[in-house]
C-alpha cells in the first residue's frame, strides 16, 4: 500500500484495552476503506487477552509504518485517546479517533475527506456523524439521534452531538485541542474537540448519514441514549449534579483557551458562566441571554428543568 505519509494522510488513532473479542473485525473494516491513505497509530492500556497479538498479526500483514503500536498511559480512555492525538504529527493530514469494537462503513474517510478538504488551510475542521447501532452479535438494533440544528459554540457548551468513532479533523483542530488538555482537566475527548473548534472560529460538518457500525454490549465504557429508559437515566444524572460538575470542568479548561475564542463565543461563555450562579430568575434569564441550545425538545426540557434546580 502506497502513500502512507502523502499529503491527505489520515492518520486513524486506535485505543484498545481487552479488546479481542471484536478488534479484528473492526481492523477489517479500516483495510476496506475507500480512501487509501490512511496509518494507524494503535495504543494498548495493558490488555490481559490476546489484543496486542492481534494488533501484532495485523503490523505484519501491513507494516511496521502503516500499523505503529504504543503502551498506552493506562488512565482510562480520554487519557488514552489525548495521548495518541498528541503522538500523532502528520501536519499536512487528518485524524481520525477509533473505538476497538466499532465497524467502519467502506465510505467513511472518504467522505470525512471530501468535506475537510474544502476547508480553508489553518481553518480548524471537524467532520462527525451519526451512527448505526448495532448489538454484541453485529444485528442493527437503530440510529442515534438525528440532530437536525446546525452546530455551534452555544450548543457544544451544553451538549456534545456526535462520538469520537465519527470524527475526523485537521491538524488546526488538533493543535488547539492539545493546546489546553496537556494542563486541564476535560470531561471527554470528544465533547472538548467540538467545544474548542466551535469555540475558536472553526467548522464542524455534522453528516446525518451514519459512517460507524457502533456497537454497544456490556464491555462499553460510554454508549448513546436513545430509549425512553436511557434518556431517563441521562436526566436522573443530571439532576444529581454530573451535568454542573461537567460544566465547571469545561468553563474551567476553556479559561486557558479564552484568548483563542471568537469575540462572540466570549460573550456566549460569559452570560451563561454568570447565569450558572445566579438565583432562580435571573439563572433562567441569564440561560436565555446566553443563546445556548441543545438539539431536540426534550434536550431543551432537560436544560430547563435543570437550570430550575440549580444544575447547570
Amino acid at each position: 500500500m502506497n502513500g502512507i505519509h502523502t499529503p491527505g494522510t489520515v492518520t486513524i488513532l486506535l485505543c484498545t484495552c481487552n479488546g479481542e473479542r471484536y478488534l479484528a473485525e473492526q481492523l477489517d473494516s479500516i483495510e476496506a476503506q475507500e480512501y487509501r491513505h490512511w496509518r494507524v497509530l494503535a495504543s494498548d492500556d495493558d490488555s490481559r487477552d490476546t489484543t496486542r497479538a492481534i494488533l501484532e498479526t495485523y503490523r505484519r500483514r501491513w507494516g511496521a509504518d502503516r500499523l505503529v503500536i504504543f503502551k498506552g498511559p493506562a488512565q482510562g480512555y480520554t487519557a488514552n485517546f489525548l495521548f495518541l492525538t498528541q503522538k500523532a504529527d502528520d501536519v499536512d493530514g487528518y485524524f481520525a479517533w477509533a473505538d476497538q469494537d466499532d465497524i467502519w462503513e467502506a465510505d467513511k474517510l472518504a467522505r470525512a475527506v471530501d468535506r475537510l478538504a474544502n476547508n480553508p488551510p489553518g481553518i480548524p475542521a471537524l467532520y462527525c456523524t451519526r451512527t448505526r447501532i448495532i448489538d454484541a452479535n453485529g444485528n442493527a438494533t437503530g440510529l442515534s439521534p438525528l440532530f437536525t440544528k446546525p452546530p455551534s459554540f452555544a450548543n457544544a457548551l451544553v451538549q456534545n452531538i456526535a462520538g469520537g468513532n465519527t470524527m475526523v479533523f485537521n491538524n488546526a483542530a488538533r493543535e488547539i485541542l492539545l493546546e489546553t488538555t496537556s494542563r486541564s482537566d476535560v470531561v471527554i475527548h470528544d465533547w472538548w474537540l467540538y467545544i474548542v473548534v466551535s469555540g475558536c472560529g472553526g467548522a464542524v460538518f455534522y453528516d446525518p448519514r451514519p459512517t460507524v457500525r457502533y456497537r454497544q454490549h456490556d464491555g462499553n465504557q460510554i454508549g448513546i441514549s436513545t430509549s425512553g429508559r436511557d434518556r431517563a437515566t441521562r436526566a436522573g444524572m443530571m439532576l444529581k449534579g454530573r451535568f454542573r460538575h461537567w460544566n465547571d470542568r469545561n468553563i474551567a479548561a476553556l479559561k486557558e483557551l479564552r484568548h483563542r475564542l471568537t469575540p462572540g463565543n466570549r460573550h456566549i461563555l460569559d452570560t451563561f458562566d454568570a447565569a450558572r450562579k445566579d438565583s432562580l430568575l435571573p439563572r433562567l434569564i441569564g440561560l436565555k441571554r446566553s443563546g445556548v441550545y441543545r438539539q431536540t425538545l426534550l434536550d431543551e426540557l432537560g436544560l430547563v428543568t435543570a437550570a430550575v434546580f440549580g444544575r447547570i
